[in-house]
């Protein structure tokens, strides 16, 4: 096979809220952490070993308005996209690179219920539950 391919597909929880950043154009995009996990028993030891990965997600438009008005923290999504790596130099003068997957695709994972389940126990933890109006039903999917 004389080509090439970049491709990157994953299935993790967001670990913070979507940043977004607007050009004056109209344009914005949206930046967001996943964090994957392995787990696995190391076979000399019997010891359960549990590794977190941490990818930096970058989508773009629409898809960053969309990402940014559904998503929050902890929610599962499937991401499909491409790696790219950006160069820039820091105040300091070190050049720096940051290497993120640019979303093609996307798919939220979690559900209503999961959303309610997570929304009751954080609000049962705090304070009663409380009348909450959940747009989940608003999706546009």
């Amino acid at each position: 096979m004389s080509g090439s391919l970049n491709k990157v597909m994953l299935i993790g929880n967001l670990g913070d809220e979507v940043k977004m950043h607007h050009f004056d154009g109209g344009g914005c995009i949206g930046r967001f952490p996943i964090a994957t996990n392995e787990t696995y028993n190391n076979k000399a030891t019997g010891e359960k070993i549990s590794n977190t990965e941490w990818h930096n997600v970058v989508v773009k438009n629409k898809a960053a308005e969309v990402c940014e008005k559904y998503l929050k923290k902890g929610d599962k999504i499937y991401v499909e996209g491409k790696i790219k790596t950006r160069k820039w130099q820091s105040e300091d003068g070190i050049q720096r690179y940051s290497t993120e997957i640019h979303v093609s695709e996307f798919n939220f994972l979690s559900t209503k219920n999961d959303l309610n389940t997570n929304s009751n126990q954080e609000n049962s933890q705090v304070s009663p539950p409380e009348n909450q109006n959940n747009d989940a039903d608003d999706l546009p999917f």
